[in-house]
């Protein structure tokens, strides 16, 4: 059992060493990748109605825009209340 042990707290600290020490966020891959998230449309939903919302999830996979590019062409929001409904950050945290 010892030896067990000691052989996972060796992977352990090699893994730390050799993956994990110096990774950094990518903050453009980050955007990007959120910019293309179709999940984000939740956050449209209590306002325009999941009908409307899912409808502009759909046009924006159908034709590989984004959320916001379809939110704003239905004109069912504005810059502004896209900027304010739709805040990834206040989705991924706690509380």
């Amino acid at each position: 059992f010892l030896q067990s042990v000691q052989l996972l707290c060796d992977a352990s600290v090699s893994f730390t060493d050799n993956c994990v020490v110096g990774i950094e966020a990518r903050e453009d891959n980050i955007k990007a990748a959120l910019d293309r998230s179709l999940m984000l449309v939740t956050a449209l939903a209590p306002t325009i109605g999941y009908d409307n919302a899912a409808k502009i999830a759909k046009t924006a996979h159908k034709k590989g825009t984004t959320l916001r590019e379809e939110a704003l062409a239905t004109g069912l929001v504005s810059e502004a209340d896209y900027d304010r409904l739709v805040r990834p950050e206040d989705m991924t945290h706690p509380g």
